[in-house]
């Protein structure tokens, strides 16, 4: 079935632009050494944005405090912006029962980009 659903993500839910999305600006901003670890932040997201179906966000063991203000950072430059978009996208597919299990996704995504720093995807 997370096979399936991740299928229908990809090609219905945008689950492939929102990876590229993701792609791109990570490999912008790994050009710069300040950079690097927002970067890092933006391949969980793509890896996520492909494939969310069958995947659950846990807090990483053993809190960073160094995480902990580059989520601030984060979350003023571009964190606020990737919710938004990702709110909207939801609120878009939650209008249709087909598409409330993608909607259900989007939220999952928008609660990851806020603050991605201590947060870890897995499969359960």
């Amino acid at each position: 079935m997370r096979l399936l659903l991740n299928i229908l993500w990809i090609v219905f839910g945008g689950g492939f632009i929102i990876a590229l999305e993701y792609v791109l600006g990570g490999l912008l901003l790994c050009l710069t050494l300040v950079g690097i670890p927002f970067g890092v932040q933006c391949f969980k997201l793509a890896g996520l944005g492909l494939l969310p179906f069958g995947k659950d966000i846990v807090d990483a063991p053993g809190g960073n405090p160094i995480g902990c203000v580059l989520n601030v950072f984060w979350l003023v430059f571009a964190g606020i912006w990737i919710f938004l978009s990702h709110i909207g996208l939801a609120l878009g597919l939650a209008v249709t029962l087909i598409g409330i299990p993608f909607a259900i996704q989007h939220i999952k995504l928008a609660l990851l980009a806020l603050a991605p720093f201590g947060k870890l995807v897995r499969t359960p």
